[in-house]
């Protein structure tokens, strides 16, 4: 099931879009890299588990195939899957890909997220 249209990646996610995950066109590019690095065949798999230092944290790894409930969201030849509970705490993000002379990587910009913690991968809700 197609989601997204790779045409109309947007970098913020429309007000009016419920139960999707978006991806910028830098961080699908980085994914792609990543897959390419790591000869990766699948799709990117997104979820919220509990822990970390706020209560909840991101899972971001690679997942040879989508499972049977997962939400599949198509960026062109990148595939990112969501199952159905992480996709209540993920719903309207956006993964983003940010550089600094700091700190270089994803960046999760999540409506859901009342408070973060400054390694920006764990949250509460």
């Amino acid at each position: 099931m197609t989601v997204t249209d790779p045409k109309t990646i947007a970098p913020a996610p429309p007000a009016a879009a419920k139960g999707a995950v978006h991806v910028t066109e830098k961080a699908v590019q980085k994914i792609r890299e990543a897959f390419a690095r790591e000869n990766v065949r699948g799709g990117l798999r997104l979820g919220v588990l509990g822990g970390g230092c706020s209560g909840l944290s991101y899972q971001f790894k690679f997942d040879p195939k989508p499972r049977a409930t997962d939400k599949v969201f198509d960026f062109g030849d990148v595939q990112v899957f969501v199952d159905p509970k992480s996709l209540l705490f993920l719903d309207g993000m956006t993964l983003d890909w940010k550089d600094s002379l700091i700190h270089s990587g994803f960046v999760f910009e999540n409506p859901h997220a009342k408070k973060s913690c400054g390694c920006g991968t764990s949250f509460t809700a």
